[in-house]
């Protein structure tokens, strides 16, 4: 029952911020189209994770604790499939991004011909269509698109590495000041476009990495336990631990926008702000 509880909790919170994060996306113009596409793409993930994944899995463990064991398959079958196409479309994002953020570095000026926000459209639905087709797969043969899974997951991994490998090294060799395309603000100075960068990237491997941190232990537990057929009470109590991990990222990732993006952090504190005082004339005309 703590787990439920837990998840109850997660899911609103998910919820909750990352519509508040897609609110924010929707006003803010000053971040490039394509990464703003890319960020929607998250926050659109983490919201279908509070309100499909988690309630799911609410639903898997109210239903096992009254041994509802109809209700329990049916929850389980949804929670997981739910999750194993959200968590791709997550992992695969991210490394959109971070592919993203080192054409940036690459490409200098061009950047805004070469990423536009059609081509980042027409990624983002190959994303969906893959992660989609690999979960119905999943469903139909496992053991095929579990090793699909791994491979998937290996080159994200090494693509998001790699990257900001890259980036950092020519950071730290200042071989490219000024060359890096952003945006400017109105009346920004050109040689602030690299401290922008900067940020851009430092956000972006915020999120990255708590995507590691949390869904880590989830991969270990499952190598770990691949192999037996059937788990003990703690085991079982351990795997499932690390699914409510993997689900805190989808309530964590707001926080880190807020946190690392002063644009969108500005957007969300204008949102509540609004609906604050929404909800306060609409107390005192009540009363």
């Amino acid at each position: 029952m703590i787990i439920a509880t837990t998840n109850i909790f997660l899911s609103f919170l998910a919820f909750l911020g990352n519509t508040l994060i897609l609110v924010a996306l929707s006003k803010e113009s000053s971040l490039h189209p394509p990464a703003k596409l890319l960020y929607r793409c998250l926050a659109i993930t983490d919201l279908c994770v509070g309100l499909i994944s988690e309630p799911s899995s609410v639903v898997y463990w109210l239903s096992l604790v009254r041994e509802d064991w109809k209700l329990c398959h049916h929850a389980l079958k949804m929670s997981f499939l739910s999750y194993y196409i959200l968590s791709l479309v997550s992992l695969l994002t991210m490394t959109a991004i971070s592919v993203d953020r080192l054409l940036a570095l690459l490409l200098g000026q061009r950047f805004g011909h070469a990423v536009t926000l059609k081509r980042t459209c027409v990624i983002v639905v190959i994303i969906w269509a893959f992660s989609i087709t690999a979960g119905i797969s999943h469903v139909i043969n496992y053991r095929v698109a579990g090793w699909c899974s791994y491979g998937v997951v290996s080159l994200c991994i090494i693509t998001a590495t790699l990257s900001y490998i890259k980036i950092f090294c020519a950071l730290r060799q200042n071989h490219v000041r000024g060359q890096v395309f952003f945006p400017p603000q109105p009346g920004e100075p050109v040689p602030l476009n690299m401290i922008r960068y900067r940020k851009a990237v430092n956000s972006a491997l915020w999120v990255q990495l708590a995507l590691i941190v949390c869904y880590l232990p989830y991969s270990i537990a499952t190598g770990l336990f691949q192999s037996q057929n059937e788990l003990s009470s703690l085991e079982f109590v351990v795997l499932e631990s690390t699914v409510t991990l993997v689900y805190l990222n989808s309530s964590l990732n707001p926080f880190l926008y807020c946190w690392k993006i002063a644009e969108v952090r500005k957007e969300v504190k204008g949102a509540i702000s609004k609906a604050l005082s929404t909800l306060l004339g609409y107390s005192i005309q009540n009363n």
